[in-house]
């Protein structure tokens, strides 16, 4: 596969890192926060199952650590695996939260751009849930 194009879209959270972190983590938040997840997220053996508008998606996440790395692999219904960065670092006594959009094969430059802003809008619900 070649190198896809890719957007990192991020948002800075006025709230030490290490808490946005261990909120931000918990698959149980992230329906919170993470439109794309429709209802919620279901444990499933290591790997969690979201049913929403983009189907029945299999999530796998990366272990919890002390580097804010939040990354998952999302496997669709089609078997489509998709890597999905997703970081929080420290921003002065803040956090910045980054999410790196890929443009899958296929994908219209339109599609792309709605992607990208529906993540930004995903994490501009994060900064509200966690400046409040």
């Amino acid at each position: 596969m070649d190198v896809m194009e890719a957007k990192v879209v991020h948002v800075s959270i006025n709230r030490n890192w290490r808490d946005v972190y261990q909120f931000a983590a918990k698959p149980e938040n992230m329906p919170l926060w993470a439109s794309g997840l429709g209802g919620g997220l279901e444990p499933d053996d290591e790997d969690w199952v979201a049913h929403g508008p983009l189907g029945d998606v299999r999530v796998k996440f990366a272990p919890r650590n002390d580097l804010g790395v939040m990354d998952h692999v999302v496997t669709m219904e089609s078997g489509l695996k998709v890597n999905n960065a997703l970081r929080v670092v420290p921003n002065g006594d803040g956090s910045e939260v980054m999410f790196t959009v890929l443009k899958l094969p296929d994908t219209s430059e339109e599609q792309f751009i709605a992607d990208s802003n529906w993540v930004l809008k995903d994490l501009n619900t994060l900064k509200k849930l966690l400046e409040t």
